[in-house]
Order: structure tokens, then C-alpha cells, then sequence
């Protein structure tokens, strides 16, 4: 399991963005050398946790608890299959390009030791939105990406250092559950029924996600 790329984005001004300056940094392209990765702060004021990529919509993106967004290589491959059209690694605005990884398999909380210093630690699945939509030029792509459930995985960071393409990625912890990103993924959009089972990831769990899975079971129960 390795690094195939680590990815950077400037803000940049585009026409398919709701930002109220239209721009977006999700065009990211791989970076030259090592880049720094360290908490960014809470989202609403904290942007990326890679140094020297942006993050236009601090109000849906970016801060602690999405500080990294990783994209298996293999995710990339399959959606070139079905697309009929090269992607890039950074097309789907990822900051880090795995290979040999399931990241959409990955579990809430499993930690992931990235070259000799960083440690990421799993929240959430990727949520689409327009401006995802408006970068592929896919129509219909927000329904068709999350029907496949395959979402790549945001990520905190537990120990900040560098990264560089080429590290290795090793899984350090998986906790003692069995919420992983594409069910929690599911949970939050089209089977609403399996916020109940979010609970057993408890803390590691990205907060809006945790307390959307509260105030279902609340409501409706487990």
C-alpha cells in the first residue's frame, strides 16, 4: 500500500460553484515534493490540513475532522472503465492517491501511518455536490457517484509531518466495529435506516455525521 500522488489546488474562479466568490480549489494536481500535513483547525475557519492547498467553502469543506480527503487509485480505474475518458490522479479533488488501499472499505477510526511521520485517522465518506458535478463535466454524476457508494474517505490528522508520493500507507488500527466508509456513506444519503449502526464508531465518527445518526435513532429507534 503506497502513495501514488499527493495533490494541491489553487483557488481558482469557475462558473459551476455556489462559493460567493466562484472559486474552488478542487482542480488539484499532484504536488513536485513533500508537502506538509497538520490539523487545520475547526471547519468554518480551518481549510486544508495539506500546506499550500486551498479550500474555497470553509462552510462545507475542510477543518479538523475533513483535513485530508483520499482516493483509492483502483476507485479512479473502475470510474475510467464506466466513464470511457482518462482521470488523472487528483481528478476527483483528492489530496492523496492510494494504491493497494480500500478506502472505501476502510472503517470509522482506523488510523493510517503515511511515510515515517503522519498519522490519518478515518471520519467520513465524501459527500457530492455541484461543484463536484460542474469539475467532471459528467451529467447526472452527483446520483451516479453516489449510487456506487465508493466515496473515498475524509481523514483527521492524529500526527502532522510530510508526505510525498512514493510513501508507504500501513493501517496501524482498525477499531472493533464494523461501520466502514461506504455505510456510513450509504447511512447519510440513500439508506437512512442504517444511521443506527453509525453509533458503534461513536467519537471517530465525523460530528455532523454522528449527530445525524443520533437524532435518527432517537426518533425512530435502533
Amino acid at each position: 500500500m503506497k502513495l501514488l500522488s499527493v495533490n494541491l489546488g489553487l483557488a481558482t474562479p469557475v462558473s459551476y460553484t455556489d462559493h460567493p466568490d466562484g472559486v474552488t480549489g478542487i482542480d488539484k494536481r499532484p504536488a513536485g515534493g513533500p508537502v506538509r500535513v497538520a490539523a487545520p483547525g475547526p471547519k468554518g475557519t480551518g481549510g486544508s490540513g495539506l500546506a499550500g492547498d486551498a479550500v474555497c467553502s470553509l462552510q462545507h469543506h475542510g477543518g479538523d475532522d475533513q483535513a485530508v480527503y483520499a482516493v483509492a487509485r483502483e476507485d479512479l480505474d473502475d470510474w475510467e472503465r464506466e466513464l470511457g475518458r482518462p482521470l488523472a490522479d487528483g481528478a476527483f479533488g483528492e489530496n492523496l492517491t492510494t494504491a493497494g488501499l480500500d478506502v472505501s472499505g476502510a472503517l470509522i477510526g482506523e488510523r493510517w501511518r503515511v511515510g515515517p511521520e503522519v498519522v490519518l485517522e478515518v471520519t467520513s465518506g465524501r459527500i457530492p455536490c455541484r461543484t463536484f458535478q460542474g469539475h467532471l463535466g459528467e451529467r447526472q454524476w452527483v446520483r451516479r457517484f453516489t449510487a456506487k457508494a465508493a466515496p473515498g474517505a475524509y481523514l483527521r490528522v492524529i500526527e502532522p509531518g510530510e508526505v510525498c508520493a512514493g510513501d508507504a500507507v500501513e493501517i496501524v488500527h482498525r477499531p472493533d466495529h464494523e461501520v466502514t466508509v461506504a455505510l456510513q456513506f450509504q447511512a447519510v444519503t440513500t439508506r437512512r435506516a442504517l444511521l443506527p449502526r453509525l453509533l458503534a464508531a461513536e467519537g471517530a465518527l465525523h460530528p455532523e455525521a454522528l449527530a445525524t445518526a443520533r437524532t435518527y435513532a432517537e426518533k425512530y429507534g435502533n
